[in-house]
This record gives structure tokens, sequence and C-alpha cells, in this order.
């Protein structure tokens, strides 16, 4: 698994109180290829970070970077998903952003989420963990993998938005991101969960621009294909399941594939400016 940050490691930034108090983002599948791009460009621009995987980061590397918390938390466990969010760590997160503990139960926890809402100047929830298996036709897939795949891929998202906007209500600018794919837009053959999970992100996006909720704004973004072990997943495929494996070993095999803290960076360059929202369904390519 790789750890490399797009900056270095040894010399990690200082953000001033103010901004490291009014600015936070939640990052789901921090631990390893573009969610740990994401978590560590955003600590590079003085972001506090909380980040939601299975495992973290090295102690080593974490240590180093107080602005980041790690929870470990499988997603695609929608109990223990329900569990945790139905609890005070979320507020008390958001809440120890803008120097409050949050601690308490019911009255404790609503004063923890006014204080979070009203101090915080920015927050963003980056919708980052994924699955791409089961890959093959429906058949052999498993019902098991199924609902997983269902379970991380949109339930979580899904929930956590819910959860997430109910805990920042009062922050003048919310934004969410679900790191979709061109899989959403596009069908392929072997990919028929894949392409339907990451579909329900651009239509939740979408429905959820209609909502209209105050200070909130919403993007379903597509990376383009980027070097993750989700693609040496892919390449290892077998064509009789993914009839466009080629495809990808091809890109692999040419140096196509983009860097994912290159991703990172043009990713929240857009992200964190004036256009994102916009469109609930965009490229980054595109942009």
């Amino acid at each position: 698994m790789s750890h490399t940050l797009p900056f270095p490691a040894t010399t990690p930034p200082a953000p001033s109180p103010a901004h490291a108090a009014t600015r936070m983002g939640i990052v789901t599948g921090h631990s390893q290829g573009l969610g740990l791009a994401i978590a560590a460009d955003l600590l590079g621009r003085g972001w506090r970070v909380l980040g939601l995987s299975r495992s973290g980061w090295p102690p080593t590397l974490a240590s180093q970077y107080p602005g980041l918390t790690e929870v470990a938390l499988d997603l695609a466990d929608a109990p223990a998903l329900a569990a945790w969010l139905a609890g005070p760590a979320l507020a008390e997160a958001l809440a120890d952003v803008v120097g409050k503990t949050g601690r308490g139960e019911a009255a404790g926890v609503q004063e923890a989420e006014h204080s979070a809402g009203a101090q915080a100047g920015q927050v963003l929830l980056v919708n980052n963990a994924g699955l791409v298996s089961p890959i093959g036709p429906p058949g052999g897939q498993g019902a098991a993998a199924v609902m997983q795949a269902v379970a991380l891929n949109v339930a979580a998202p899904l929930a956590l938005a819910d959860a997430w906007v109910a805990a920042t209500a009062g922050v003048p600018d919310r934004r969410i991101v679900h790191i979709s794919s061109g899989a959403a837009r596009n069908a392929y053959a072997g990919w028929s969960v894949y392409c339907a999970t990451k579909a329900a992100l651009d239509m939740h996006a979408r429905a959820v621009q209609l909502d209209g909720v105050a200070g909130l704004r919403i993007e379903s973004l597509a990376p383009g294909v980027v070097d993750t072990g989700m693609q040496a997943h892919i390449c290892a495929t077998d064509a009789s399941q993914f009839p466009l494996v080629g495809r990808f070993q091809g890109l692999h095999r040419d140096g196509a594939l983009q860097s994912p803290s290159d991703v990172a960076r043009r990713l929240l360059a857009h992200v964190l400016g004036d256009a994102f929202g916009a469109e609930a369904v965009r490229d980054l390519r595109g942009i």
C-alpha cells in the first residue's frame, strides 16, 4: 500500500489557528489511493481532516499531521455505520474543529452541533470510498458481494450526507462531492453493479440540488482513470468477466494513468472554487 504524499512528510504544513478552526473536511477511504491524496492535499491547504476507513495512515506519518483525525470504520458494514452516525462522534468531531468538545448525551450533542454550525466557515464531505467488485455478468456475482458493493458505494455516502448535513446546520459554506465514475454515465459489460451504484450517486446529487438546502453545494464528480489499487484489480480481471480489460491494461502499460496526487490537486481546485455545484454531475477531465 502506498502512502506517498503530494508534499514532503518531513515538513508538514502549519496552518494558522483561525484557518484550522474554520475549515474541516471528512474523507472516506482516506487510507490509500485517491482518498489518501485528497486528505493529504487538504492537510497541505491547512484544513482539518477526519478520515473514515477500515485502516489508517502509518502512525509515524499520521503523528506528523495534528490536523488529521482517523476513525477505523468499515463503511460497508451498515449497522456499524448507522450506530456511529447515531452517536455523538460526528458532532464531536465537528465541534472539536472550532474548539468545542461537544461531549455528552442529547442536549450536549445538540449544543455541539449548534456550536459547529455557528462558528465553522467551510466544511467538506468527500464520499470517496468505493468498490468495483463484483465484476462479471449476473449469475456469478454473488449476493454477498452485490450487497457489499451497494452498501459501500451507495448506502454509506447517502447516510453520511444526511447525517453530515444535519450536523453542520448553520455553516455558511457546505460542500459534498461524490467521487463518481464514467461508469455512472456509460454502461460497460461486466460492471453492471459498479455502473448502477455510481449512477445512483449522480442521481442523488441531482435530487439534492433540487432540495435547495441552505448553504449546501453538491456535485457527483468523475475524476477519470487514476493509478490506484482499484486499477490494479481491474487490470487483473479476466476478459471473460470484463471484456474491456485490455483497454485498462493498455493505459497502465503506456503510463497513461493519472497520478492520485495530480488528480487530488485538480479536483480540490474545482471543489473549493466558486464554480463548484453549478452543475450536479461533472467530469474532472472536462473542467
